[in-house]
């Protein structure tokens, strides 16, 4: 199963009968099931519809019609839609509904091995050959799909079929026979013609070194031209490989990129151990970066060396080969990642799907332990690593540091992470010096910010369109900002007439600010203002009020709060089903006066 190991299956249940099921296949596949209880069903089809969209495969304890009815308005492309599985609640039968050519019918067949069940597939081409022919194992690629489906025609109307070249698992199919009327090509080299089904094993590692900073397209047309005069198949390339101190290269990871494959990257030390097997050692280079070699030596990590170094400009590249398909998480170490996640409010519903991506492609998760909890629903197989509140330099510099390892980390923080989160924290200790300075590696790792819904955004939204004009947010926490620049921009958002949001508005200790606060805004607006307090947005406690800032209490307010007043044009109102409402006119009003008037 290794096509589904980047996207971790969501296993589920939705029924009390069904989980048993679900924690025997969560189990075999070392992830976590979703349990739901009969009456939750909302909530249950609401993972379901995201996580397919997603491109999550999908594996249902229930009826089949249960997911059929629940993924039917977003079915797209049989090519792009992810396996989805209907298992019995008595984990007797499994059926793939969707995606069998593409890991579903494997996946089927594993289960039922595992669960002792029936595998109930219903394609052609498994019940008369027991495989597709587009359906090629891990480390392999079909690279020309209509002619494999040409191939399979011809195949049910009785013909046999031959292959030139090694494919064990080709080979094994019950239909082979070498005097066969079909042909099918298994190697690595570059073949023009289309009408045969050509699978490429993926055994190819290309060694690369580069100058900092080289461009993307030096590298690039140095492997396409290097591949092209050696008459190799660009699919066999199972990884990129260098150096760890050209981790965070740009041009590097964009030349991976194009060919579709990961970049690894190994030591100078793990590099210099091939320097008996290097043909063409470099004094210069070891001296510089303490291996005598780079593309030749990383390329040697596939096993032998097929292609010796060729060179360009800015780059040098050589081909190792290995005798079996590579599975490159094997291969040196991945440059590392830390996705810098922002939950918004707390509920699954308004959390994007990137940062959902983030949380299940990540290996680790850093953060509070409350906003771990937040996202327990995301949970597949990541290893946790709890802090404490006010633990915030030790969290982000241990997200780095584990990331600086080659593992992909998520960063987790509450509402969006650029806004009063870690964001910041990070970029700073990328550049921090002495006691603070993290490790070389650590600074290499890669920075994907996943934005999400801020609290200011989220209380707005809950009770009318406060923001609809200008706004600001300030921090009242006078643990990080010097009190006297908090009354600074308190005065100038006062008379700058913006709506304004309160983070951490007040606390056991500091009481008096969000009091000063309202003094200010009283002294440059009306009473009758509105004024937002929205408490534990997000989560079974949430509570959101519209009040004036006359009557606005100061004391009614705590840390797990935010506060939001409006400008001088802002107003309240309270609407037929009794709820009040606040807005920010943002002048259309005048504008339609205006063109009336002309």
């Amino acid at each position: 199963m290794g096509q589904l190991n980047q996207n971790p299956p969501l296993v589920i249940s939705f029924s009390e009968s069904g989980n048993e099921v679900a924690e025997k296949i969560a189990t075999a596949l070392s992830i976590e099931a979703q349990l739901y209880k009969k009456g939750e069903m909302d909530p249950a089809r609401a993972a379901v519809e995201r996580d397919f969209q997603q491109g999550r495969p999908i594996i249902g304890i229930c009826a089949a019609a249960i997911l059929i009815r629940f993924l039917a308005p977003f079915l797209a492309d049989k090519k792009t839609d992810p396996p989805v599985l209907a298992v019995s609640s008595d984990g007797k039968s499994i059926v793939p509904l969707l995606g069998g050519h593409h890991g579903a019918n494997q996946l089927v067949n594993d289960l039922a091995r595992d669960l002792n069940a029936h595998a109930a597939i219903t394609t052609a081409s498994e019940n008369i050959f027991g495989a597709g022919l587009d359906e090629v194992p891990f480390g392999w690629t079909l690279v020309n799909p209509k002619s494999a489906k040409r191939a399979m025609a011809s195949m049910l109307a009785g013909a046999t079929f031959h292959i030139k070249g090694e494919a064990d698992w080709l080979a094994k199919h019950p239909a082979h026979d070498p005097a066969g009327e079909v042909q099918l090509l298994a190697h690595i080299h570059h073949r023009e013609e289309q009408d045969v089904p050509h699978y490429v094993p993926q055994k190819l590692v290309v060694g690369v070194g580069c100058e900092r900073h080289c461009p993307a397209d030096k590298i690039i047309e140095l492997i396409k031209s290097t591949i092209k005069a050696n008459k190799l198949h660009p699919k066999a390339i199972a990884a990129l490989a260098s150096i760890d101190l050209k981790a965070d290269e740009q041009g590097l990871q964009q030349a991976a990129a194009h060919f579709g494959v990961p970049l690894r990257v190994f030591t100078a030390e793990e590099l210099a151990a091939e320097r008996e097997r290097v043909p063409n050692p470099s004094a210069i280079v070891e001296q510089e970066v303490g291996t005598p070699s780079v593309a030749e030596a990383a390329a040697l990590k596939a096993g032998s060396l097929l292609v010796e170094k060729q060179k360009n400009t800015q780059a040098t590249c050589a081909i190792g080969i290995a005798d079996e398909v590579i599975d490159p998480q094997l291969l040196g170490r991945a440059l590392g990642t830390v996705y810098l996640v922002g939950l918004g409010p707390g509920t699954a519903t308004l959390r994007t799907p990137e940062a959902d991506r983030a949380l299940r492609v990540a290996s680790d998760w850093v953060g509070y332990g409350l906003y771990l909890d937040l996202a327990a629903d995301a949970k597949t197989h990541q290893t946790e690593h709890r802090f404490d509140l006010g633990e915030e330099e030790l969290r982000v510099r241990h997200a780095l540091e584990l990331a600086g390892t080659g593992r992909d980390v998520a960063l987790i923080c509450s509402g969006d992470a650029n806004i009063f989160a870690m964001g910041a924290l990070i970029y700073e200790l990328l550049v921090a010096e002495g006691d603070r300075a993290i490790s070389d590696a650590a600074k290499r790792v890669a920075i994907e910010t996943c934005p999400g819904i801020s609290a200011f955004q989220a209380a707005a939204a809950k009770s009318g369109a406060l923001i609809g004009h200008d706004f600001c947010c300030i921090s009242l926490s006078d643990l990080l900002t010097p009190r006297e620049d908090i009354l600074k921009r308190l005065d100038a958002a006062a008379t700058g007439d913006f709506v304004t949001a309160f983070y951490n508005p007040r606390s056991m200790r500091r009481t008096d600010l969000i009091e000063i606060a309202k003094e200010k805004f009283l002294a440059e607006r009306p009473d009758d203002t509105p004024v937002i307090i929205a408490s534990n947005l997000g989560r079974a406690a949430e509570k959101v009020r519209v009040v004036t800032l006359a009557e606005f209490n100061p004391e009614e307010i705590d840390m797990l709060t935010i506060v939001l007043f409006g400008s001088s044009q802002s107003k309240s109102f309270v609407r037929g089903s009794g709820e009040r409402v606040a807005y920010t006119p943002r002048g259309y009003a005048k504008k339609a006066a205006k063109e009336a008037a002309q």
